[in-house]
């Protein structure tokens, strides 16, 4: 397998940061509401957003690793790992804007269901990918971690509750 550019901290810490803002957001960030992201779907949709951000950035900035992980039988490694890179900044950006909420989660989810077989191909082939743990065992956990994102996608995409304004009230 190819290798990447690694960005100096492991997937690990990334995933424990990732969570941990994530649940923050979730349950208790006072500056979401600030921004009309008051239920729980919000925040999760936001939290969401953030790791497409970042992960659809890092199909532009370090693309080998990505590329590592597309099977050969597939064409043009290169414009498959930036298709879906963007496709993710997409999705992401779709998940904060709401005429755009349901378009986006199923979106998120298709792609997640998509690139599904690169990351069946990295853990039966045993390869590594640059920046990403060497052991095998990282790459068949993701394998089960996906389906909890095409869910988490999927939870996003349905219709939020809007707030109800104190004017409104008889």
């Amino acid at each position: 397998m190819t290798h990447g550019v690694t960005l100096g901290y492991g997937p690990l810490t990334v995933f424990a940061l990732g969570l941990l803002l994530g649940l923050f957001a979730l349950f208790h960030a006072p500056l979401f509401a600030r921004l009309g992201l008051v239920s729980r779907r919000d925040k999760a949709a936001a939290a969401l957003a953030g790791m497409f951000f970042f992960t659809g950035t890092l199909h532009f900035v370090t693309p080998e690793r990505f590329v590592a992980m597309i099977p050969p039988a597939l064409p043009a490694p290169l414009v498959l790992v930036y298709g879906s890179g963007a496709f993710e900044l997409l999705g992401a950006a779709g998940l904060l804007v709401p005429r755009l909420w349901r378009w986006a989660g199923w979106g998120l989810a298709a792609l997640l269901v998509a690139v599904f077989p690169a990351n069946i191909y990295v853990a039966v082939s045993g390869g590594s990918v640059e920046g990403m743990p060497e052991n095998n065992w990282y790459y068949w956990l993701r394998l089960p971690i996906q389906f909890v994102f095409i869910g988490w996608a999927l939870w996003c995409s349905r219709e939020r509750p809007q707030p109800a304004h104190p004017a409104a009230a008889p």
